[in-house]
């Protein structure tokens, strides 16, 4: 795994302009079944990856928080949601809620979340390759082939079935 993350930058900084005139086709013609095939692809390739040999995500990124994030975050850690911001999380330059360094601090040294069962809608979601009207989010995942390499093969799987 440590190679493939390795070489993981470099091959999607490759495909990042073929990738980008795809996803712009695809946005003004998406076919009909796309949110199907996406599914199929995501589960397909989420049987043969685990996630927890890699966690590059939770090692290189981190996930935006929403209020209802942090609500439930916090309640778990029995604080006040000021103080689970003021000790974990930062505003960027999008008036987001990030956290405040990576690697995540809920990664443990196995990989594993210790906030799993609460984590934030965004790390729920991720690497975003299943879900409805994926065609509209080419930017993140343009941006996640750089770090999931899950994500790297279903881009490459769906342009390959889609090419036909």
């Amino acid at each position: 795994m440590e190679e493939i993350l390795k070489r993981l930058p470099e091959k999607a900084k490759d495909k990042k302009k073929e990738n980008r005139k795809f996803f712009s086709k695809l946005k003004k013609r998406p076919p009909k079944d796309l949110d199907s095939l996406m599914v199929e692809l995501h589960e397909d390739e989420f049987s043969r990856t685990d996630c927890l040999t890699c966690a590059n995500c939770c090692k290189t990124t981190g996930p935006l928080f929403t209020q209802k994030d942090i609500e439930r975050i916090a309640k778990h850690f029995r604080m006040k949601p000021g103080e689970f911001i003021d000790t974990y999380l930062r505003l960027d330059e999008e008036n987001d809620f990030v956290l405040q360094q990576v690697p995540c601090p809920f990664l443990g040294a196995d990989n594993y979340c210790s906030i799993y069962e609460k984590r934030p809608k965004a790390c729920r979601e991720y690497p975003h390759t299943d879900r409805k009207d994926f065609h509209k989010i080419s930017n993140i995942n343009i941006r996640n082939t750089a770090v999931c390499p899950a994500a790297y093969n279903i881009v490459e799987e769906m342009k390959r079935r889609l090419a036909r």
